[in-house]
């Protein structure tokens, strides 16, 4: 049997969230027939959650396009060096470090985002992580720090429902990046309170990458699912 043709894509959420966000995008792509795939991002640490989602994307049979949202864009450059069959790297508000960079340190040129003192970390270690505290965005300033666009119930689900993100991988320098040789496509989100929109801009001419801004929050991909989907769309048809 012949290997699909059509890409694959995998779409890997970040922090403060599930894959359950990508529900919009996933129904569009889904739509037109491509094939989706939603895996779990334990937000542990950068080297492990790459190998996850490495794992994955070297089982699919055929081309993938890895799509990254906030963290998540952090992983997908480290998960995707040297496989050959991804095809394209998506980033939606997301992290694209170079080699011996971490999130935190590629945004210390720019100026600190809402997160940086919304974000609060626990009286306890990380379960699983390499050392630290893990990080909660305080409920009473999620809506605006993270998905200011939403409405105002779906984001009380969504604070009740946040995953937290492990300090050590805030930190954590990348050892390698796809986006090096590998296409990419990068959505800015221009209301963004959570990564500083220059500091997407930074990473996305850094990169060489296709750029579209969009007017949202950190989570326009939510708001906007038509809008991210037909975003990631010129990517597949591109690969």
């Amino acid at each position: 049997m012949s290997e699909p043709t059509q890409p694959t894509v995998v779409l890997v959420h970040g922090a403060f969230a599930d894959a359950s966000g990508f529900a919009g995008i996933v129904r569009e792509l889904t739509t037109d027939d491509y094939r989706v795939v939603a895996p779990p991002n334990t937000l542990r640490g950068l080297a492990n959650d790459a190998a996850t989602v490495r794992a994955v994307a070297t089982s699919i049979d055929g081309p993938v396009v890895l799509v990254g949202h906030s963290y998540g864009g952090a992983v997908i450059t480290q998960a995707s060096v040297g496989l050959d069959n991804v095809t394209a790297l998506v980033y939606l508000a997301a992290f694209s470090l170079d080699e011996g960079e971490s999130c935190a340190s590629v945004q210390a040129p720019f100026p600190a985002s809402m997160l940086a003192t919304t974000a609060q970390p626990t009286p306890y270690d990380a379960p699983g992580a390499a050392g630290g505290p893990d990080l909660y965005i305080d409920p009473a300033k999620f809506r605006e720090t993270f998905c200011a666009d939403v409405p105002v119930d779906l984001a009380q689900i969504m604070c009740a429902a946040q995953r937290p993100l492990a300090v050590a991988a805030l930190t954590e320098n990348a050892t390698a990046a796809g986006w090096k040789s590998i296409p990419s496509w990068y959505q800015v989100a221009q209301h963004d309170n959570a990564i500083s929109p220059d500091a997407q801009r930074f990473m996305a001419q850094r990169m060489g990458s296709t750029i579209e801004e969009i007017d949202g929050s950190h989570t326009a991909f939510i708001a906007q699912p038509v809008r991210a989907a037909a975003f990631i769309k010129r990517a597949l048809t591109k690969s």
